[in-house]
């Protein structure tokens, strides 16, 4: 994987203090994807793991429904990655409405109409029934900064991890962009073809957006913590799709915003 910080030459400032210096800021380059040999999007996005990023991206677009529907992968050059599909559908790209171009900040701006963002998940988040101890949800936060590597390394860094019900740490995925590095673990599951996650607790070392709470629902996740705050529009989608929803994850507390009958009292 390609480092994700670049050197550059900064002045520091403190009270009686001003000293220039080489510092690690983190890289943002664009990578334009494409499905069966079709430019459908760029995005900007920290170099590494972009086979899994155009996977777990038209994963959640809802154009990959699993694995098998994959004939190959390919990095075309170092910002490009052109995914292959065995049966290309004949509504792939009006189902993706390619309308809008991706950031790092919004994967969602642009889109045609708001009605197109609402995707229809493959699964019943409802019917996902599991309990989390508070106490295990208290010690996340300890873990990801455990195995928040690049963040450390640059400071602007975000980060998606998924643990066990039970605490353990399963995989993670670091990005510039929140959206790209929650697309790059899901398309790692797509890879490992544990696709559904309904078992799994996902956190996010930032708040938790709209298009995020989306993103979890379409891999089937039922429970998203986050160390920042929620959107009021996430709020509600978690409600309808029914996902518990955790923000302002803390060492000694959190809040419960939706769903919390899976938190164990």
């Amino acid at each position: 994987m390609k480092t994700p910080g670049k050197k550059v030459l900064v002045t520091k400032w403190k009270p009686d203090i001003y000293d220039t210096k080489d510092d690690l800021v983190a890289i943002e380059e664009p990578l334009q994807l494409m499905l069966n040999g079709v430019a459908t999007s760029i995005t900007m996005r920290t170099p590494g793991d972009d086979k899994a990023l155009a996977l777990g991206f038209f994963s959640t677009e809802g154009v990959i429904k699993h694995f098998q529907q994959i004939k190959d992968v390919v990095q075309v050059d170092e910002n490009t990655v052109n995914v292959l599909l065995e049966n290309q559908s004949e509504n792939s790209f009006s189902t993706m409405q390619r309308n809008f171009y991706t950031t790092s900040s919004c994967g969602v701006c642009g889109k045609t109409s708001v009605e197109s963002i609402f995707q229809n998940t493959p699964y019943d988040i409802k019917k996902q029934n599991f309990e989390v101890s508070p106490s295990i949800l208290l010690h996340l936060q300890d873990k990801l900064f455990d195995v928040q590597t690049a963040f450390q390394a640059t400071g602007g860094i975000h980060a998606a991890v998924l643990f066990s019900s039970n605490g353990h740490y399963q995989y993670h995925s670091e990005d510039v962009g929140r959206h790209n590095a929650l697309d790059k673990l899901i398309g790692h599951s797509m890879m490992a073809d544990k696709l559904l996650l309904s078992d799994q607790i996902l956190l996010l070392s930032g708040r938790a957006s709209f298009e995020l709470i989306q993103k979890a629902a379409m891999a089937g996740i039922s429970f998203v913590c986050a160390v920042g705050a929620p959107s009021s529009l996430a709020i509600e989608l978690a409600e309808e799709i029914g996902i518990t929803l955790v923000g302002f994850l803390k060492k000694s507390s959190f809040n419960i915003y939706t769903h919390g009958h899976r938190i164990r009292v």
